[in-house]
Order: structure tokens, then sequence, then C-alpha cells
């Protein structure tokens, strides 16, 4: 067990021998959950970050489709580029 402080912006410096074993690189998320008195760090992957996000748009409709088929998906976001350009 490692005693850290915490930092006057509530940051926390993971022990070196953690942050290694859990193979941690900077800009990595961490979820942050409750136990009793107890904090528990859990590395999440970028992948469940972009799914959470995804799910949100979803949720608050910012979707478009459904498409039939994966030639219909590409004239659709064809005509989307073209219309940002101009």
């Amino acid at each position: 067990m490692a005693a850290v402080k915490v930092g006057v912006s509530r940051q926390v410096v993971i022990p070196k021998k953690f942050y290694d074993e859990l193979g941690l690189t900077p800009g990595d998320y961490l979820e942050v959950e409750r136990e009793g008195d107890k904090l528990v760090l859990i590395p999440k992957t970028l992948i469940e970050k972009r799914l959470a996000e995804g799910l949100e748009d979803f949720e608050k409709g910012r979707v478009h489709g459904p498409f039939s088929t994966a030639k219909d998906v590409i004239q659709f976001l064809r005509k989307s580029r073209k219309g940002r350009r101009k």
C-alpha cells in the first residue's frame, strides 16, 4: 500500500509501480467509484468513452439513418461533406 497526498486542485499522483503495472499513459481515463470510505480507480479504455459519447448522441437524437447499404452511407457522407464546404 502506498500513501499519496491530495494536492491543492484535488489531484493525486498514482505511484509509479501501479502506473506501470496497469500500463497507464498520460491522457488515460480513470473511472472513480466510492465503496464505503474508499475510492476505487478503474482504468477506462477510449472505446468505452467513445461508446458512451455515441450512446449520448443516440439518446439526444443526433443520429442519421438507418441506411440499407454501405453504399447509402458513403453517399450520405459525401453529400454532407459537400454541404459543409460551402
